[in-house]
């Protein structure tokens, strides 16, 4: 299906300004409105790629009217990130833009907080009934607004990394799969992080709860070191299916976060690939 959509996109800007409007109506598959234009940013640039915004822009524009904008900070956001990883081939660049998306989608829901003045009305019922006492509402309500943030930006990586092999699957067979397993953080960009994540654990200058945005490269990092790991060893592909679910709980995201870091000093897939 995907292979399908990206020969019928790239096929003319016909084609891309048709997809981009019929995928931008339907609820949930709008989210590869910003896959197509991504595509076209990564394989063309930025004049045709700005045509093709021009269009898939109308029915998340649409959509933003509606009262939900989040399919246009994340067409924005995309065609940002996508245009970025084509000018500087650095997906660890690209990741750390990417944060801006987050940002950007928490911003959006302080200035239009309907949704979780929602949830916040459903978990205050919830303390009334006496279930939780001791939460405290305006820390829980920064927490989920970051949360909903880091999802977003993670999504948001996870749509440009389907823009990139969409276009590798024509253009360049096997190439992302080479590029994710080539993804690392390098040693002073990991220690900036590990700074700025110091700092809003100290609540100075960077709230707390920003702590997710910092993290998220580095998982993206530490699941690169697992693939290209499986991959250099020849190990069966039924480890990354339990590593998937294993990574559901949150001390296992921990590890990874460790792994990216070590993997900053150590660069364990050199090391793999030189006694290989």
């Amino acid at each position: 299906m995907m292979r399908g959509l990206a020969e019928y996109v790239m096929t003319g800007r016909r084609q891309a300004m048709i997809a981009v409007m019929l995928l931008g109506l339907i609820p949930l598959v709008n989210l590869l409105n910003p896959v197509v234009v991504g595509l076209i940013a990564l394989r063309k640039g930025l004049q045709e790629a700005g045509i093709v915004f021009a269009w898939a822009v109308l029915p998340v524009g649409a959509w933003a009217v509606a009262g939900d904008v989040v399919p246009l900070i994340m067409l924005i956001g995309i065609t940002g990130l996508a245009l970025l990883l084509r000018e500087t081939e650095s997906w660890e660049f690209t990741l750390l833009a990417a944060i801006a998306v987050g940002i950007s989608v928490e911003v959006y829901f302080r200035v239009q907080p309907a949704v979780i003045d929602a949830l916040m009305a459903q978990l205050e019922q919830y303390i009334q009934a006496g279930n939780a006492q001791d939460l405290q509402l305006d820390a829980v309500r920064n927490v989920m607004l970051s949360v909903i943030g880091a999802v977003y930006m993670f999504l948001a990586v996870l749509l440009l990394m389907t823009a990139r092999w969409m276009q590798a699957l024509l253009f360049n067979p096997g190439g992302f799969r080479l590029e994710f397993h080539g993804l690392r953080i390098e040693r002073h960009v990991a220690l900036g992080l590990i700074a700025v994540m110091l700092l809003a654990g100290s609540g100075a200058i960077v709230p707390e709860a920003w702590t997710l945005y910092f993290l998220m490269p580095l998982v993206f990092a530490g699941i690169a070191v697992i693939h290209a790991v499986v991959a250099i060893r020849k190990l069966p592909v039924m480890l990354l299916v339990t590593f998937y679910i294993v990574l559901m709980l949150p001390a296992a995201v921990q590890l990874v976060v460790l792994l990216a870091l070590l993997d900053s000093w150590f660069d364990f897939r050199s090391r793999l690939q030189g006694g290989a």
